[in-house]
């Protein structure tokens, strides 16, 4: 906040400079004009250069300033809505936990939380510098002459106060229509972006387009009108400072003033309603940015608080995880129910079934992603007995909504291990297969990669190495081969659970899962069958099932290749 004090003394003394400057050159014009002796006119003309060059220097650090203690005040805010969003996530309260849908989610994430540097730097700056610089200018003028400080103080009055309070009316409708189209637009623009394939395959392309073309027709009229109210405020603000200086001069007049002060006070007026005409247009972006700004605090307020309990200092080198009748949902739908799964340290776990048993919220909650009742236990103790960074530590891997970063392969593998040398990393990418397509690369480890510039294969071999290059003493793996040749797949699944550490493993391929020390199968979030791949294999049941269909589905494909 210091920071933000500073931005508006500067504006307030970069306003004060242009006051200042303005009635300085006024009274020097004026009085040039009685044709003085040339040292009467020292003082102001220095007055004037001094003026000039404080209000450009001070309006610069204003910027600075202001700026800087906005993008700090953001930087903050966003980690702390992305926190809440991580606490608020609770499959019982929808996707992500507390938005519902992944737009609303960037709505907030992105838009909302924006929305407060507009707030701090066209909203408050504008109107605390308004003000102060418009009551300094009734001083002066009061001094100079008590009428014509009324008549300008009735003038700042109504272009910081009424006006302001007419554009907020006037924009209050507006500024739904606004928030409620840019909201609509971005959930099903992202519908289109994301959904693009299913929505090929389908043939919903052109309708969901076109929804996407409404939604951006209707925000485009909705700013039209926002930006009539605003061209309207604008011009009534014009109206007020040109009759506000006629009416100080025709003051200043009918008390006989002088030409000099009647200079000085007409051209004070117009330079002083004119630094308080902004204050219209903060109101206007007020009312269009608060419910924005409600969304985000009710987010922050609505996430349940960091437990209060003792912290242990570190989890230990070998922990083990345990779930006991743990239980989540998503709205109605339930996608762990009553789960209770041991996994000590060094055993290999695979979690497979069909798509929506609940294997990807299992891992989240095994990582501590995903809000769960029942009990969730990493060496014993409950996640929230650590701190969230030594579980982070502890309990990592590759997930569904992992993401390569739009920068270079060694800056997206750095980010498990900044401090990771370069043999490090080369072991890293060497387990995931990924040295000879580095090596094909024009400039190797240094070629820059985005998450929808590479295939399927390739983005996942560089999550797996990435989550390979952390190290942790729990490895969880969502599909870590998808997207792979089935030798290269099961080759690195195969490798992976050949690791020194604990290992809980989602797929939907069994071949390499002789390998593993369990098998569970999911089905609707309970667990139907759990032992090793032989024994499951040889029994009646939803195991045997898959493994049937997969060896099927491979003997097929290799007689078409075959033939």
């Amino acid at each position: 906040m210091a920071a933000l004090a500073w931005a508006v003394a500067a504006g307030v003394g970069g306003e004060l400079s242009a006051v200042g400057l303005t009635a300085c050159a006024a009274w020097l014009i004026a009085r040039a004009g009685q044709q003085p002796p040339l040292s009467a006119l020292a003082l102001a003309i220095v007055g004037v250069r001094a003026f000039a060059l404080f209000r450009g220097g001070l309006r610069y650090v204003e910027r600075l300033t202001g700026h800087d203690a906005a993008l700090r005040v953001l930087a903050d805010l966003r980690v702390r809505t992305y926190d809440a969003l991580r606490r608020s996530a609770d499959p019982s309260l929808g996707a992500a936990g507390a938005g519902g849908r992944d737009a609303d989610l960037v709505q907030r994430m992105v838009a909302d939380v924006e929305s407060v540097q507009d707030l701090l730097l066209r909203c408050l700056l504008p109107a605390v510098v308004s003000w102060a610089v418009g009551l300094a200018a009734v001083v002066l003028s009061v001094v100079l002459l008590p009428a014509a400080g009324a008549v300008l103080a009735a003038g700042i009055v109504l272009a910081g106060a009424a006006l302001p309070a007419v554009a907020a009316l006037a924009s209050r409708a507006g500024a739904r229509r606004v928030a409620a189209a840019r909201s609509d637009l971005a959930v099903r623009g992202l519908d289109v972006a994301r959904g693009a394939t299913d929505l090929a395959a389908f043939g919903a392309t052109e309708r969901f387009v076109a929804r996407a073309e409404e939604a951006a027709a209707r925000l485009e009229r909705a700013e039209r009108r926002s930006a009539a109210v605003e061209a309207t405020m604008s011009a009534l603000g014009t109206a007020v400072q040109g009759l506000t200086a006629l009416a100080v001069l025709w003051m200043a007049r009918r008390h006989g003033a002088d030409a000099v002060p009647v200079t000085v006070l007409t051209l004070m007026a117009l330079v002083a309603v004119e630094a308080v005409l902004p204050v219209a247009d903060a109101a206007r972006r007020f009312v269009e940015l608060r419910p924005a700004a409600r969304r985000v605090t009710a987010l922050l307020a609505s996430a349940p608080p960091e437990p209060a309990v003792a912290r242990r200092a570190r989890v230990p080198a070998r922990p083990g995880i345990e779930l006991a009748g743990v239980r989540a949902a998503y709205g109605r739908a339930v996608a762990l129910d009553g789960v209770d799964l041991r996994v000590p340290f060094g055993r290999k776990v695979a979690i497979v079934g069909a798509s929506g048993a609940g294997k990807s919220t299992l891992l989240g909650v095994l990582a501590g992603e995903t809000r769960a009742r029942g009990a969730v236990l990493l060496g014993g103790a409950p996640l929230d007995a650590y701190d969230t960074a030594d579980v982070r530590a502890a309990v990592r891997g590759l997930t569904q909504d992992a993401h390569v970063f739009t920068a270079s392969i060694r800056a997206n593998l750095a980010l498990a291990r900044p401090d990771a040398s370069a043999a490090d990393l080369e072991a890293a990418a060497r387990r995931a297969g990924l040295l000879g397509w580095i090596g094909s690369l024009p400039d190797g480890w240094d070629t820059p990669v985005a998450n929808d510039g590479l295939s399927g294969g390739q983005r996942q071999r560089l999550l797996l190495a990435r989550a390979l290059l952390a190290d942790p003493p729990v490895l969880l793996l969502d599909e870590p081969a998808e997207g792979l040749d089935l030798p290269m797949a099961d080759r690195l699944v195969t490798d992976v659970l050949g690791d020194e550490r604990t290992v809980v493993l989602v797929t939907h391929r069994l071949a390499p899962l002789k390998a593993a020390d369990e098998i569970v199968v999911l089905d609707r979030g309970r667990i139907l069958q759990r032992g090793p791949h032989d024994a499951l294999a040889a029994v009646r049941g939803p195991y045997r099932d898959l493994w049937e269909a997969e060896r099927l589905h491979t003997d097929h494909s290799v007689g078409v290749k075959t033939w």
